[in-house]
């Protein structure tokens, strides 16, 4: 498939935003859409901040509320990534929910693994603690589509691959033995070995799709530079210069 016509079928965050603010009938679909997408984020990035389920859970509805209330249809995708937007929003709303807080006199200082609040736009544009919760929030959503993808094809790709996450000191053989009483049929370790590799050609793909759909224009060059920023380039190396490959 050709790079370009792939990359103009996805529709990335930043449009759906747009969807989802417009004035049509598909907004509530494409505000589902977007909150099953990023919610995941916001609250592992609140969590990771408050360590309290409670207010994590609080943070997030006070960013579903926002945004269905059409807090965010003027965000400009020329300012940066989607993933900065977010997390920009997010700490904010983290921050005023400490400020309420204090005044109530209620416990939860922000944990120390989320840099305190400061005026400049850059400090709250990203760091680790969202980069952490972001990327585990695409790792998860990609093992859903990939689990998806088996019971729909019947072609055992997520099975091998998490059996093989869960035992990373099995060699071949004993992989075979334990996947063929995990898929109750026989296999042996060439297929094991078969498997393994077109699951991680299949986890790579819906990876970069993934990340394609959280940027702007979607283009395989700002898609390599986010998977850099968090540190999943290796695992899509193949899948981008397959990609690039088809596109010349």
């Amino acid at each position: 498939m050709d790079d370009d016509l792939h990359i103009s079928r996805i529709m990335t965050a930043w449009s759906m935003v747009r969807e989802a603010h417009g004035d049509h009938t598909a907004v509530q679909s494409a505000q589902q859409r977007l909150l099953d997408r990023y919610g995941g984020a916001v609250r592992r990035y609140a969590l990771s901040a408050l360590r309290n389920e409670d207010a994590a859970d609080e943070v997030f509805q006070e960013f579903a509320l926002r945004f269905v209330r059409g807090d965010f249809g003027k965000a400009d995708p020329e300012r940066g990534r989607f993933r900065a937007f977010v997390k920009t929003v997010v700490y904010r709303l983290i921050v005023d929910y400490q400020r309420r807080a204090k005044k109530l006199g209620r416990e939860g200082a922000m944990h120390s693994n989320v840099a305190e609040p400061e005026d400049s736009a850059a400090t709250l544009g990203d760091d680790e603690a969202f980069r952490t919760s972001w990327r585990d929030e695409l790792l998860a959503r990609c093992w859903q589509k990939l689990e998806a993808d088996e019971k729909r094809s019947r072609k055992p790709y997520h099975t091998v691959l998490r059996y093989r996450v869960a035992h990373p000191e099995l060699r071949s053989p004993e992989l075979a033995n334990g996947l063929s009483e995990e898929l109750g049929k026989l296999i042996n370790a060439g297929a094991v070995r078969v498997l393994l590799h077109r699951a991680r050609e299949l986890f790579a793909e819906i990876l970069l799709d993934e990340v394609v759909e959280s940027l702007a224009d979607g283009s395989l060059d700002e898609a390599e530079q986010e998977l850099i920023d968090l540190e999943l380039h290796e695992y899509c190396r193949p899948a981008l210069d397959a990609r690039r490959a088809k596109g010349k």
